[in-house]
This record gives structure tokens, sequence and C-alpha cells, in this order.
């Protein structure tokens, strides 16, 4: 029969999943960075439009951090429980 110690290590592993499968949407939706850019095909970046992009940019990449340092706790606490459990 399953210990309670092996239920929080399927939560723990389907959360993992989940948060991984964001930080692949929120990746691919994140803006190109390419400054200077614009120069090669004649586009004008209005002060509007920087920092339109900068808070769109700056949330997405916050996001990304976020999902990132709690997929690395996650992990952690996975293996913690391994290694509780081979106590």
């Amino acid at each position: 029969m399953y210990s309670a110690l092996s239920y929080v290590r399927i939560v723990l592993i389907a959360l993992m999943v989940l948060i991984a499968l964001g930080l692949i949407i929120v990746i691919m939706f994140q803006p190109s960075s390419s400054s200077g850019m614009g120069a090669l095909t004649g586009q004008r970046d209005t002060f509007y439009s920087k920092d339109k992009s900068k808070s769109l940019e700056s949330v997405m990449k916050r996001i990304t951090v976020v999902l990132g340092i709690l997929e690395g706790v996650l992990a952690i606490a996975f293996f913690v429980t391994l290694l509780y459990a081979q106590w």
C-alpha cells in the first residue's frame, strides 16, 4: 500500500510537470529582445511603444523567474522526500 510520503511525491511531480509546462509557455510567448534591429528595417521606436514593450517584457521576465524558482524549490522538496524515505 502507498504511504503518505508517496502521495506527497506524486503531488510534487504533478506540480513540477505543470510548472514546467507553464515555464515553456511563458518563455515561448516572451517578446524577442532584438534591440537595434529596427534600424535595418527602418522602424522607429516611439516612447510609448518602448514603455509598453518594457512593461510586458518585465512582467514576462518576472513570471519566468518566479516559475523557475518555484520549480527549483519543488525539485529540492521532492529529493528531500526521497532521502527521508531511505532513512
